[in-house]
Formats: structure tokens, C-alpha cells, sequence
């Protein structure tokens, strides 16, 4: 009597996650922005998340009354349009460069495919995520409870990269 040998499951294919986020190939593409290009407009269909290599993105908004508000910069190594993974339909504010930028576009199914295949871009996807959420939650609590010139001082330091090497 012979002991049967388990199936072998084809394992996914295991990638690295940096260059997965720098390169191009199956549902990615490299785009390079100037200052003031537009990447998406509100009300855009949400089809993309994008990861910036190089540059910086300025994320805003526009009321019914047309009044335009900063809601988020972002600079290398940051992803954005990232709703578009949980059904968003639309995107719900204008991202523009604002400086000479590159950006690997990653189209919602390939991302999806990549997070589930692929264990340390799905850390390092959810790590940003994570660290932005505790961010806005102290802008938050920042604009409830500080006078404006502590919110001044912690943007101020914010622009600084206050605490950070370099």
C-alpha cells in the first residue's frame, strides 16, 4: 500500500511589491504630470488607484456654491483614489499635480488581483491606509479642540516634516 501524494495547488505567483508599484505591465501604466495637471475630476468615474513615485498630488473639492477646499496632498511613496476598491462609482474630489509627478495608474480589477495574491503589497497598502486614517483623525480633533494658532503651529510643522529624517 503506497501513501498517495497530496495535490499540489498552484501557488500565486509572488511579486514584489516595489516593483509592482514601480513598474508597468498587466493593468498599470506610468504617467508623468506638470504642475496643475489634472489627474481626475470630481465626478469622474472611479476606475484607478494610483501610487506616486515621484512628485506631489493636491486632492480638492468644489460645494454646490463653488467654493473649493484642500482636502489632502500627497507626496512619493502615497497612494489616492483608492475608493474605487469599495464601490465607489465616482470620485469625489479633483486631484491635480503640483510639481512634476509620476504615477503608476493601476486599474481597480489588477489592484484587487495584486492585494489578494500578494501578501506584503497588501501590508503595505493597508499601512498607509491605516497611518492616513490616524492622521485625519488628529486634523479632526486638531480643528474641534485647538485655537487657530495651535492648528497654525501643527500645520506649519506638518509642512516642516517635522520629526522626520532628512
Amino acid at each position: 500500500m503506497t501513501a498517495k501524494t497530496p495535490k499540489r495547488t498552484k501557488e500565486p505567483k509572488k511579486i514584489d511589491a516595489e516593483l509592482f508599484l514601480t513598474s508597468v505591465g498587466d493593468g498599470r501604466s506610468n504617467i508623468k504630470y506638470q504642475p496643475d495637471d489634472v489627474v481626475f475630476r470630481q465626478g469622474d468615474p472611479a476606475v484607478t488607484v494610483y501610487y506616486i513615485k515621484k512628485g506631489g498630488i493636491q486632492i480638492t473639492v468644489v460645494s454646490d456654491q463653488g467654493k473649493e477646499g484642500v482636502i489632502g496632498s500627497h507626496a512619493a511613496g502615497d497612494f489616492f483614489g483608492e475608493g474605487c476598491l469599495v464601490g465607489q462609482e465616482q470620485y469625489l474630489a479633483t486631484a491635480h499635480a503640483t510639481k512634476p509627478t509620476n504615477v503608476v495608474a493601476i486599474d481597480k480589477v489588477a489592484m484587487l488581483r495584486v492585494l489578494q495574491e500578494n501578501p506584503m503589497l497588501s501590508e503595505m497598502f493597508m499601512s498607509f491606509l491605516l497611518t492616513r486614517n490616524i492622521q485625519i483623525e488628529a486634523d479632526l480633533i486638531d480643528q474641534l479642540f485647538n485655537s487657530s494658532e495651535k492648528r497654525l503651529a501643527r500645520v506649519l510643522l506638518l509642512l516642516a516634516n517635522f520629526g522626520k529624517e532628512g
